[in-house]
């Protein structure tokens, strides 16, 4: 049983009218599709983390621009139990280089129309697309 949340950060990459996401190898979420990201090392921002979870995980490389958000994730087992308790700082990152390869606890790794997430069209993780419409608007004020 935790004790503590654990610290993780997730990447968000958009590039035209596309967002860069994983499918899911692990749990929480196996199988469905989310950001790339992971846990924040001792010592490291979760800027730096989610770059290179970013990296680890498909091969793109990135660069940190803002927080965008902060995502808790409670995973309760059937008899009410805490199982997980996550704590994503989600990252908006500017895309510069890389074709994404599934790597490290990634199944796959694609770039995905905005729109198909928006539409559902995808089996994702919760808040992906309420994640993927705030990237959208903050590039959009940028």
């Amino acid at each position: 049983m935790p004790t503590a949340p654990t610290l993780a950060a997730l990447a968000v990459v958009i590039r035209d009218d596309h967002v860069l996401l994983v499918q899911r190898r692990n749990e929480p979420d196996a199988g469905l599709w989310g950001f790339p990201g992971g846990h924040v090392d001792l010592g490291e921002t979760a800027l730096d983390a989610a770059v290179r979870e970013l990296a680890e995980e498909t091969g793109v490389r990135a660069r940190a621009l803002r927080y965008l958000t902060n995502i808790d994730v409670i995973v309760h087992g059937p008899d009410g139990t805490l199982r997980h308790h996550f704590l994503l700082a989600v990252v908006l990152c500017a895309y510069p280089e890389g074709d994404p390869v599934a790597a490290d606890d990634a199944l796959a790794a694609e770039w995905v129309p905005v729109m198909d997430v928006m539409r559902n069209r995808l089996a994702c993780s919760r808040h992906v697309d309420d994640v993927v419409a705030a990237a959208v608007e903050a590039l959009a004020r940028a």
